[in-house]
This record gives structure tokens, C-alpha cells and sequence, in this order.
């Protein structure tokens, strides 16, 4: 026990919330033998601390040999700890419920982008059906007619555009382009 006593603190510390008073007067009340006896059981129990300690190197080393011969390394259990983490993160309430209401918002939102787009569709019928717009478009079939003269007016209105710009493209040419030429 004597080449312990430089190593080994005689005095008792006091846990958290203990008295220290109470630890002084409990050190003063133990016999000389308890005293003796408790540093034997204090030396025994750091032994055994030392010896688990070791124990559990071993068993870490031990531990990453094997997983060296399996091939696992550090990034795979990274990965792993990352997958396990985000499993038990999706498990939680607040995920599923946090999950849940953004599901709900997602699905309103779809709701409102399908009206908005039926609402613009609406429109465009109107526009299309207006009679500035049909006014527009019988000017551009008479337009058309004096240009192409060969199809007969009522064709759609793309139809028209793609007929006027065609035969814009094969007219003949005007005097000045014949005329510079020469």
C-alpha cells in the first residue's frame, strides 16, 4: 500500500452536491484499518479499470483487422452511419408529420398551378374567340386571298400566316430588283 501512497489521493473527493463537510468528518470517523482497507479496494479497482481498458484496445484492434479483411473502410461506415442516421431521422414524428404537411402544400399547389392554367386557357379561347381577333383574322385572310389568290379563304389561322409567308417568298420579283441587274 506504501508505494501506492504518492499515487493515491488519501483524502476522499466530494461527488457533485455532496457536502465537503460531511466528507471531512467521514474520513475522521473511519478507523485506521477501514481506511487501509478502502485504499486496497480503490488500488484493486484501478487495476481492474487498467486492465478493461487494455481489454478494449485489444478488442478495437481486433474489431478493425477484421473489418480490414472484410474490406470495409471508413468511408463505407460513414456511409452507413449516414443511411442508419437518416432511417431513424425519417422515423420521428416531427419528419413524418413535417413530411406529411409538405405533401398537403405540394398537392394545393398543383391544384392552384392546373386552375391557373385552365384559367389561361379559358382566356386564350376568349381572345381567340373575340371579335377583335376574328376581325384580325378575316384581314389577314383577305390579305392572303390578294396575295395567293389560289387557296380559298377559311383555313385557320396558322394555316394562314404560313401560306401568306410562302407566297410572299415565291412572288416575282419587283422592277427594281429586275432592273438592277442590268
Amino acid at each position: 500500500v506504501s508505494a501506492f501512497s504518492g499515487l493515491l489521493r488519501t483524502d476522499p473527493v466530494p461527488e457533485e452536491g455532496e457536502d465537503v463537510a460531511a466528507t471531512i468528518s467521514a474520513t475522521e470517523t473511519l478507523s485506521e484499518e477501514e481506511q487501509q482497507e478502502l485504499r486496497r479496494e480503490l488500488a484493486k479497482v484501478e487495476e481492474e479499470i487498467q486492465t478493461l481498458s487494455q481489454v478494449l484496445a485489444a478488442k478495437e484492434k481486433h474489431l478493425a483487422e477484421i473489418k480490414r479483411k472484410l474490406g470495409i473502410n471508413s468511408l463505407q461506415e460513414l456511409k452507413q452511419n449516414i443511411a442508419k442516421g437518416w432511417q431513424d431521422v425519417t422515423a420521428t414524428s416531427a419528419y413524418k408529420k413535417t413530411s406529411e404537411t409538405l405533401s398537403q402544400a405540394g398537392q394545393k399547389a398543383s391544384a392552384a398551378f392546373s386552375s391557373v392554367g385552365s384559367v389561361i386557357t379559358k382566356k386564350l379561347e376568349d381572345v381567340k374567340n373575340s371579335p377583335t381577333f376574328k376581325s384580325f383574322e378575316e384581314k389577314v385572310e383577305n390579305l392572303k386571298s390578294k396575295v395567293g389568290g389560289t387557296k380559298p379563304a377559311g383555313g385557320d389561322f396558322g394555316e394562314v400566316l404560313n401560306s401568306t409567308a410562302n407566297a410572299s417568298a415565291t412572288s416575282e420579283p419587283l422592277p427594281e430588283q429586275t432592273q438592277g441587274g442590268l
